[in-house]
C-alpha cells in the first residue's frame, strides 16, 4: 500500500509538470519568444527539461521501491558482492550516450546564436550606469535611453503601475522581419543586456564587444534588464525593445534624422534668454529625470558614492567648473558626461536649477558665486571652448 501511495505522489507530480496551466505563470519557465533562436532555445531547454525529469522518475522509482521492498525490517541481507565488471561498464556508457544526445540540438543552437552574418541592421548597444544608449550604425543615429518610471513611485509616495520599473523614455525601435546584429559593450562597469523574448543576453564588458542577432516575427514591445549587478541602481536600467513593420520603421528613421540634423547649439537653443520660473521649471525635470536617482530630490546625495549638491563647491562655486563637470563628467567616478545626452535648453536649465535650488542660491551663505542663471547661449559657447572649436 506503501508503494502505491509512493507511486500516487510520483504520477500527480509528473501531472502537474505537464500542465499547460504551470507554465502559464510568470516567472515559472522560458518563453518561446518571437525569434527563431528564441524558439530554438526554448525547445532545447524543454528538451533537456523532461530528459531530466524522466531520469530523475526512474532513478527515484528504482530507490524507493528497492528502500521499500528490501527493507531490513522484511529480514532482506544486504548484497556483498564488489567490483562487478559489466555493471560498472553500463552504468558509465548510459550516463555517456545521454551526454551526447543532449549534446547535438545544443551545439546546433549555440552554432546559430554565433551566426550573425548578413545582418540588414546593425545597432551597438552600451551600458552606461544607469542607463542604455543605442547607436543605429547603418542609419548615423543615437542616443540614450533612461528609465522613465517616477520617482514619486520609486520613493512609495505613488501607486506603482503595471510597468514600474520597466519602462523607458525612448525605446529600442527595430522593424520585424530583418536580421539585426546587436553589438554589446560598456562604458564604465560590467553590464548585461537582456531581452528574453528576443532570446539575447549578452555581457556588457568595458573594453570589449560582444555579438548577438535576432530577427524579430512579430510586432510589439517587448521588455528586458540589465541582468548584472552593476551598482546602487542596478535595477533602474529597463529595456524596451519596440518591434515595428519596415514601413513604420522607417518613418521613424525619417523623423529621427530630421530631428538629429539639428546640432545642439543652433536651433535646440532658443533665440530670446529663458527667463527664470522657465530655467527651473524645466531645469527640475530635468533633475527629476536624470539626476535624483543619485544626487535624490533633496539634493543630499547619498554620500560617498553620490555627493551632496547643497552647498557643494561646485553647485555654490564658479559657474564654468559647474558647466564644465556637467559636460564631461568626471572620469573615476559615476559623474557621467552629459554634453551628447542633452541639448543646451536642457543643460542650462539642470545646471540654474541645481545651483538655485535647495538654498543654493545664497550669496550671504555662499558668496558671490552662489546662484545665477545659465543660458543655452552659455552653453554653446562652452561647448566651443571644452572641444576646441
Amino acid at each position: 500500500m506503501r508503494f502505491l501511495s509512493g507511486l500516487k505522489i510520483l504520477l500527480s507530480a509528473a501531472v502537474l509538470l505537464a500542465s499547460p496551466n504551470l507554465y502559464a505563470l510568470p516567472q515559472m519557465n522560458m518563453a518561446p519568444g518571437v525569434t527563431p533562436i528564441s524558439r530554438e532555445m526554448y525547445f532545447l531547454h524543454m528538451t533537456i527539461f523532461w530528459i531530466c525529469v524522466v531520469i530523475g522518475v526512474i532513478v527515484f522509482s528504482i530507490m524507493f521501491y528497492s528502500l521499500i521492498r528490501h527493507r531490513k525490517s522484511r529480514g532482506v541481507k544486504p548484497a556483498t558482492f564488489h567490483e562487478n565488471l559489466k555493471l560498472e561498464i553500463f552504468w558509465a556508457i548510459i550516463p555517456l550516450i545521454i551526454l551526447v544526445v543532449m549534446a547535438f540540438p545544443a551545439t546546433k543552437v549555440l552554432l546559430n546564436m554565433e551566426d550573425d552574418s548578413d545582418a540588414d541592421i546593425n545597432i551597438k548597444v552600451t551600458g552606461f550606469q544607469w542607463k542604455w544608449r543605442y547607436e543605429y550604425l547603418d542609419e548615423g543615429l543615437n542616443f540614450f535611453s533612461n528609465l522613465a518610471t517616477p520617482l514619486d513611485q520609486i520613493q512609495n509616495k505613488a501607486p506603482k503601475d503595471e510597468w514600474y520599473l520597466l519602462e523607458v523614455d525612448k525605446p529600442l525601435v527595430v522593424p520585424v522581419h530583418k536580421k539585426i546584429r546587436f553589438l554589446v559593450t560598456s562604458n564604465d562597469v560590467v553590464h548585461s543586456w537582456w531581452v528574453p523574448h528576443i532570446g539575447i543576453k549578452r555581457d556588457a564588458i568595458p573594453g570589449f564587444i560582444h555579438e548577438a542577432w535576432a530577427k524579430i516575427d512579430r510586432p510589439g514591445i517587448y521588455r528586458g534588464q540589465c541582468a548584472e549587478l552593476c551598482g546602487l541602481n542596478h535595477g533602474f536600467m529597463p529595456i524596451v525593445v519596440d518591434a515595428r513593420p519596415e514601413a513604420d520603421y522607417l518613418e521613424w528613421v525619417k523623423a529621427q534624422k530630421l530631428a538629429a540634423s539639428q546640432p545642439p547649439g543652433t536651433v535646440q537653443s532658443p533665440s530670446a534668454p529663458m527667463t527664470k520660473p522657465e530655467l527651473m521649471s524645466n531645469g527640475e525635470q530635468v533633475y527629476t529625470r536624470l539626476c535624483a536617482v543619485c544626487h535624490q530630490p533633496t539634493g543630499k546625495g547619498m554620500p560617498p558614492a553620490f555627493p551632496a549638491l547643497i552647498g557643494s563647491p561646485i553647485t555654490v562655486g564658479k559657474v564654468s567648473e559647474h558647466i564644465h563637470i556637467v559636460l564631461k563628467g568626471k572620469p573615476g567616478t559615476a559623474m557621467q558626461a552629459f554634453e551628447l545626452q542633452l541639448n543646451d535648453k536642457d543643460l542650462a536649465s539642470v545646471i540654474t536649477y541645481e545651483r538655485n535650488a535647495w538654498g543654493n542660491d545664497s550669496a550671504s551663505k555662499y558668496g558671490k558665486e552662489a546662484g545665477g542663471l545659465i543660458q543655452p547661449s552659455d552653453i554653446a559657447t562652452a561647448r566651443k571652448q571644452l572641444n576646441g572649436k
